[in-house]
């Protein structure tokens, strides 16, 4: 695990993680510390000892556990338990899923839908600092997070920044290695074109609605992009939107 400080708000925990035991794909959690010192986690990783200790190095209130799309959940169970006063957020169709995988009932206290997706009521502590927009249009159902203070996009599979180097630089592993990898890669770097590509075949199922979406984002001020798979995008997060996005714009 590499913790890191990407601002004095937010901590990253990037590890390794291997998708169909084939592409180097990286995790990463994202901690925020709200300014009444209450910690949201997004996309929390596995519960470890590094990540138990980093929590109480920022206080130990963990006030909310989120789950960006309906694919980084896994370990919503863990982190529940360990913080059962945490209000959890995710989309809707989570806990089903959920449930039909035989996973721990973990209710979802605020569910983004496509109904409620600009007026859902989050807590004010929460809602004061972010920005938020559900792409119910594609197909992960994606939440996208902006922390306004700190200008930073925070998401799951909306903007990946591939290689995942950070999240592969403790293993002794080559991070753009193997096959698969480099075909992956191909696609899911902010580079080329290839993640414009990608967007737009295989992650936008409702193409009109993703693109509404994506317009309502591309109009945010973001500086930094954190993505759940590969490096943290430390500057030009607007611009790099925009281009990756451009045939949804």
């Amino acid at each position: 695990m590499v913790i890191r400080s990407v601002s004095p708000q937010i901590t990253t925990l990037s590890v390794p993680f291997l998708r169909y035991n084939k592409f180097k794909f990286g995790g990463r959690a994202t901690i925020v510390r709200l300014q009444t010192g209450t910690l949201a986690v997004f996309s929390p990783v596995a519960l470890s000892p590094e990540a138990k200790t980093t929590i109480s190095s920022l206080g130990g209130n963990v006030g909310y556990i989120i789950a960006p799309d309906i694919e980084h959940h896994m370990q919503l169970g863990p982190w529940k338990a360990a913080y059962p006063n945490s209000r959890v957020i995710g989309p809707e169709g989570l806990r089903e899923k959920r449930a039909s995988q035989g996973n721990e009932d973990v209710i979802i206290d605020h569910v983004f839908t496509k109904e409620n997706k600009h007026n859902i009521k989050l807590p004010e502590d929460f809602a004061r600092e972010f920005d938020t927009e559900y792409f119910d249009g594609h197909a992960n159902k994606e939440i996208a997070f902006l922390h306004k203070p700190s200008r930073t996009l925070i998401n799951a599979d909306l903007v990946f920044n591939m290689p995942a180097y950070e999240q592969y630089s403790k293993t002794g592993v080559d991070a753009n290695s193997g096959v698969y990898t480099k075909f992956l890669n191909h696609f899911l770097n902010i580079r080329g074109k290839g993640q414009q590509r990608f967007n737009w075949y295989a992650t936008s199922k409702d193409k009109s609605s993703f693109s509404q979406s994506a317009k309502i984002v591309a109009g945010w001020d973001i500086e930094k992009i954190i993505p759940c798979h590969g490096d943290v995008i430390e500057e030009d997060g607007a611009a790099i939107f925009r281009r990756i996005f451009a045939w949804h714009l």
